[in-house]
């Protein structure tokens, strides 16, 4: 009751103080009686992202030490000297051997005249094509000296029915998760205005209110050389928008670093953004046929204005074949002076992405896992339906994109084995926990253990120093606990209950390591029943207690 009563007493005076709230929780982190606790927690989504781990675990035991603390300060803000909190958390231990291998392979993504060269049109094999069998040749032609050993994950595009001639895809960025080789360029203003989100690119200049900016986003260079009747198409939504005339599409065609030294060309489209994400018309692009250009948007903001753009895609198009096409990849290691089709690794195609759910939150909304979208929730059953016939102990390397809230786009994997009917993936990330302690007012990494005395603890003790402590021995047999009246014949000194002590947790715990710490509750009479707690740490082999 002291502390309810102490409390009282504070908001008594909330109408006289300056700052009473203040008041309530200096009086309550300072007072005489701090609350101490233990609890257990495991970490959430929201806490690996508040801590700049956007792919949901730590890469070490050491990183989670230096880490947790700080959230344990948010959390129990007014918890004093001997508090403890398990923490729960995932920890990284690394993909299965080889898996890096193909993670970190080269990439080589076709062009339009590989396309071409293989039969096919600008924009995909054909669907009758082999791509596997006309890969190596178009490697050969376009990867410069090749060393042994050397593995490159080639992506492209394949149709999925016969295309029918029309407008196509002749330059196509898509923003999902990545800024597409596009770069950024500070115009006024020092805030970070152009991000990569996981479905767009986003120029936004709120930064808990509206600031003024001025940034640009600007296309890598685009050869149109030989290109004829081109479009231009770009897909967007503009939110919070005063006057959107801040916001300009522009091109240049002598752009070369400086935004402010090129000569640009605005955009003005018919369908311009609205609130909703939406393609705007296919723009006459003619003027820039057989042209070396950059596309780029330019975000201004003032301080009462800062909308927010977001751009999905953009596609510059001309007059070729349509139809729907399969992203894909496949790896070749480069052997014995040619290309070679690796086997037992799967690269996971945009068709595999959509088959698990093209939905919010699914993975084939962007083509990619992510933390929020774990792959492990969907592979063991991707992996059941597109290999029905797997047989036991079957291996597969499955490699795949990622996408990281901290670290952007990424391709990750793992080894999945098939065994007793089910596929399953090797650990790469195990869930462990950690114990931390309040210390001289900070949050450690804590290896204390609480224990409470059993009866039979009390009849070892009883059985091993009976011989040494033959009163208190005698007095503990009789009643269960320890006299801590002192003076008295059967007191139990704290030197005698650090050997009783000893005596337990030397047949409880005999291999503890060095620094192995203890808090020891005991059940003690001093005039009445209660309990009291012994805080020892085990230094040079013995138990002592703590400083």
């Amino acid at each position: 009751m002291k502390r309810i009563f102490y409390c009282l007493a504070i908001f008594g005076t909330i109408f006289v103080g300056c700052n009473p709230m203040e008041d309530i929780y200096d009086g309550l982190d300072t007072s005489a009686d701090p609350i101490v606790g233990t609890d257990s927690y495991t970490l959430t989504s929201d806490d690996y992202d508040a801590l700049g781990l956007g792919f949901g675990s730590f890469d070490s035991e050491q990183q989670a030490k230096d880490s947790i603390p700080q959230l344990l300060e948010e959390m129990y803000p007014f918890w004093g000297e001997g508090s403890q909190v398990l923490v729960g958390y995932d920890l990284y231990i690394g993909s299965a051997e080889g898996v890096s291998d193909y993670t970190n392979a080269d990439i080589y993504e076709f062009t339009n005249s590989d396309y071409a060269t293989a039969g096919s049109d600008a924009f995909g094999f054909y669907p009758d094509v082999d791509a596997t069998n006309e890969i190596p040749a178009i490697l050969d032609a376009q990867v410069a000296s090749p060393v042994e050993g050397q593995i490159v994950l080639a992506k492209y595009d394949q149709y999925t029915e016969e295309p029918e001639v029309g407008l196509a895809d002749l330059v196509s960025y898509n923003f999902a998760g990545s800024f597409e080789g596009w770069t950024v360029s500070e115009e006024f203003g020092g805030d970070e205005v152009w991000t990569s989100q996981s479905g767009y690119v986003q120029g936004n200049s709120y930064f808990g209110g509206q600031v003024a900016n001025t940034e640009w986003l600007v296309s890598p260079t685009i050869d149109l050389t030989g290109e004829s009747d081109l479009k231009f198409q770009i897909t967007q939504e503009l939110d919070y928008a005063g006057d959107a005339s801040l916001l300009k599409i522009y091109v240049s065609t002598d752009y070369s670093g400086d935004v402010l030294a090129a000569t640009w060309d605005e955009i003005t489209l018919a369908n311009p953004a609205t609130g909703d994400m939406a393609s705007s018309e296919d723009y006459d692009f003619s003027a820039y046929d057989g042209q070396v250009v950059n596309v780029a948007f330019r975000y201004e903001s003032t301080d009462s204005d800062a909308a927010r753009w977001r751009i999905e895609s953009l596609k510059i198009k001309t007059l070729g074949a349509t139809g729907d096409t399969n992203s894909k990849g496949e790896y070749f290691v480069y052997t014995s002076g040619a290309w070679e089709a690796v086997e037992g690794v799967y690269y996971l195609s945009s068709n595999d992405f959509d088959s698990m759910g093209e939905g919010s939150g699914q993975p084939g909304q962007y083509d990619n896992f992510g933390s929020s979208i774990p792959p492990d929730n969907y592979l063991p059953t991707f992996l059941e339906l597109t290999f029905p016939y797997a047989q036991e102990e079957d291996e597969l390397l499955v490699i795949y994109d990622y996408y990281s809230s901290s670290s952007g786009a990424q391709i990750r994997g793992n080894s999945y084995m098939y065994m007793n009917g089910v596929w399953s993936g090797h650990e790469s990330v195990v869930s462990t926990t950690l114990q931390f302690g309040f210390e001289d007012g900070v949050w450690v990494p804590d290896n204390t253990i609480r224990y409470t005395m059993t009866p039979g603890d009390y009849a070892t003790i009883v059985a091993e120093l009976g011989s040494v402590y033959p009163e208190a021995t005698t007095s503990m047999e009789n009643y269960g606990n320890m006299d801590r009246r002192s003076g008295n014949p059967a007191e139990w000194t704290n030197a005698m209950v650090l050997d009783a002590i000893s005596v337990v947790l030397d047949e409880l715990d005999p291999s503890a390591e060095e620094e192995q710490k203890y808090i020891v509750t005991i059940d003690i009479y001093n005039g009445s029943n209660g309990t009291e707690d012994f805080a020892v740490i085990k230094m040079g082999g013995e138990w002592v207690y703590q400083d």
